[in-house]
């Protein structure tokens, strides 16, 4: 359809990690996209620094890995989804019984974009995508 191959790259160590950017590189993979994974988020800065040196954009799910030099990040909003979680914990101190409770869903999405790490991998971004974002980090 789009002429793009997907190739799935496991990791569960630091150095299968930096074993599968090498392999990715190798391959020609032009971008990659981070799942979302509290393993791959308490390594974000190793992720972010490889993607650097390799020069290969990443996408994540949450902000913190574009302020920490990815290309961008589009997710639910960690903040808002903490809020949700403070009324509902309102709501249990108060009497009320978890049955009687709606499953909450993400309500608040956002995509922030590094200005700065697009600009270091020659990359521009269109202005329709620049004015849908939610932050732009310069």
């Amino acid at each position: 359809m789009l002429g793009r191959e997907l190739v799935v790259q496991e990791a569960g160590t630091d150095k299968e990690i930096e074993a599968g950017f090498a392999g990715l590189v190798k391959a020609g993979v032009s971008a990659l996209v981070v799942q979302n994974d509290p393993f791959f988020d308490s390594r974000r800065s190793q992720i972010v620094a490889l993607s650097r040196h390799h020069r290969l954009p990443v996408i994540a799910h949450i902000r913190e890995y574009p302020v920490d030099g990815a290309l961008m990040s589009y997710g639910a909003s960690l903040s808002d989804t903490y809020r949700q979680v403070g009324v509902y914990a309102g709501k249990l101190l108060r009497g009320a019984k978890p049955d009687d409770l709606p499953v909450l869903r993400p309500t608040k999405f956002e995509l922030v974009i590094n200005i700065q790490a697009a600009k270091a991998l020659g990359l521009s971004v269109p202005q329709s995508i620049l004015v849908a974002s939610d932050e732009l980090i310069e």
